[in-house]
């Protein structure tokens, strides 16, 4: 039961990450109105927004959107796998207490709450790694 359950849950995760990962990126790129400047547009990105003319600023502001895009996404991703994990030592407590003194059962227990803080610990590290990364990639391009 518990193998079925663990299947069910892996299984919604694979598809909401298939599904969601793709609607959450929005589109970089869009086609410029007829007889509009290029100029602004090209200046403007994927907002069009002709009020700027210094490309410069459009261009800082379009690395901090990937940035903030990329943080987005990892934020939620780390959020659910946070979620199945505190699940994942729920369940695992749930088998510890009732293994009845049975040491196969305790084992098994013991190994899901051991792996769930395991991955915990490595969501958080990667929060860090990635943040790190993101800093620096920002920093060098301004």
């Amino acid at each position: 039961m518990l193998r079925n359950l663990r299947n069910t849950i892996v299984s919604l995760l694979a598809t909401a990450t298939l599904l969601l990962v793709p609607l959450a990126t929005p589109a970089f790129a869009s086609a410029a109105a007829s007889g509009a400047n290029i100029d602004n547009n090209l200046c403007g990105g994927a907002t069009l927004s002709t009020n700027s003319t210094d490309c410069n600023t459009v261009a800082t502001n379009g690395t901090t959107t990937i940035n903030s895009i990329i943080s987005t996404i990892i934020n939620v991703f780390s959020l659910v796998v946070g979620v199945v994990a505190v699940i994942m030592i729920i369940v695992g407590g749930f088998r510890y207490i009732t293994s009845g003194g049975d040491s196969n059962n305790i084992s098994g227990a013991k190994t899901t709450i051991i792996y769930a803080i395991i991955g915990l610990v490595i969501v958080a590290l990667a929060q860090f790694i990635v943040y790190f990364v993101l800093g620096k990639v920002a920093g060098a391009t301004t």
